[in-house]
């Protein structure tokens, strides 16, 4: 079968994918898109991502965020209390949108948005440009190299070619595998309870993280004063919880923590998934990178894993765009090891940053507890701090 040739393939359809696809198509690339998902009979998906302002702009740049202002629910600030064993009242601090020092008066931290409509606005985005092409449903099977180019191989037998490929398929990618990258990490032997809840109080667009010893509980503010909620226990309790009739979870999610959220009723429906630190041993290859999940899976504090694959988009876009200024071949070794260069420290950091975090704030031993109270109290009295 002949290959069709493409400047870029992506593997991986969902929003890291997509969006990326959409950058390169703006800037003049032929992209392919290839999503094990079928676009016509999208899967009922309960998530909500917590955008934060930078990725925010780069979806508006990218012509998705007028879709989604309708159902959103802007970020006005975010509120973290230690709630290990302290003289009442607990640490606590609250950033707002003053401490983004944005150009823009009125720009909240960030955005609630439904996984669901973010994932219809990329699609119909997707329409406005024929120079990219949705291959789906399809999966990746396998990979190689001829000439000047990367041959990528389809489940169904479908053949493509290009100058570039892109690993955007998640914290299992098939293409991190087939290039032989390998993953470092850990376990937190924790999972993860989620679910969307109606609170009894308005929550004024803020949302609210517990620190206790056994992990944080956020609550993430939806429209008309819901909540989605994530609650860290040890793995299997978040499995149990959400294995239970929704009784029966509203009742122990309520005598646990209706004193610092309030009252919660559950309007959706229950989940769990495990918690795990991976972090990919490099993120590029002969002709190929990878972005998102693909390259680094974070614990999910202050939904910094999604914002931290849009920063790989931002980075990987704005690399192609140079490359392509300065007379570069898309996909060259150049290339490459710029978006590297780019996103490799500042994503690794970011990830090993919110690792120390969890660990400082999961125990109630006397060292860390003390460091954490002076460092809560430090930055709710210095917004030079708050906006570092």
């Amino acid at each position: 079968m002949q290959a069709l040739k493409r400047d870029v393939v992506i593997i991986g359809g969902g929003p890291i994918g997509t969006s990326l696809a959409l950058g390169l198509a703006r800037i003049g690339l032929q992209v392919s898109l290839v999503d094990a998902a079928d676009p016509a009979r999208l899967v009922r998906d309960g998530r909500n991502f917590a955008i934060v302002a930078g990725s925010w702009r780069l979806l508006e740049r990218l012509g998705v965020t007028e879709d989604l202002k309708s159902t959103a629910q802007p970020l006005w600030g975010l509120e973290a209390v230690d709630g290990g064993q302290h003289i009442i009242p607990p640490p606590s601090i609250l950033f707002s949108a003053d401490d983004l020092d944005s150009p823009e008066p009125d720009e909240p931290l960030g955005q609630m948005v439904r996984a669901e409509a973010l994932r219809k606005a990329l699609y119909k985005a997707t329409e406005r440009f024929e120079s990219l092409e949705l291959i789906a449903p399809a999966s990746f099977h396998s990979l190689s190299y001829q000439d000047h180019a990367i041959c990528i191989e389809l489940a169904d037998g479908r053949n493509l070619k290009a100058g570039l490929l892109v690993g955007a398929d998640g914290v299992q990618s098939g293409v991190r595998k087939a290039l032989n990258i390998g993953v470092e990490g850990r376990d937190y032997g924790q999972s993860v309870f989620t679910a969307n809840v109606q609170l009894s109080a308005p929550h004024q667009g803020i949302a609210r993280q517990l620190f206790t010893p056994e992990g944080p509980f956020a609550t993430l503010p939806l429209p008309d004063d819901c909540a989605n909620l994530a609650c860290y226990m040890k793995r299997g309790a978040a499995e149990t919880l959400a294995a239970l009739p929704v009784e029966q979870a509203e009742a122990e999610l309520n005598a646990r923590y209706a004193g610092f959220a309030g009252h919660m009723k559950i309007i959706s429906e229950t989940g769990a998934y495990p918690l795990k630190l991976q972090i990919a041993t490099d993120m590029i290859a002969r002709r190929a990178v990878l972005v998102g999940d693909a390259v680094r899976r974070v614990t999910p504090l202050a939904g910094q894993g999604l914002n931290q694959g849009f920063r790989d988009v931002a980075a990987l876009i704005e690399t192609v765009d140079e490359a392509i200024r300065l007379g570069d071949a898309v996909g060259s070794h150049q290339m490459c090891l710029a978006y590297r260069q780019a996103r490799r420290f500042e994503g690794h950091a970011a990830a090993l940053f919110l690792d120390g975090l969890d660990r400082l704030f999961s125990t109630d031993r006397l060292v860390p507890k003390a460091l954490r109270s002076l460092g809560l109290g430090l930055a709710s009295k210095w917004p030079g701090l708050r906006k570092a």
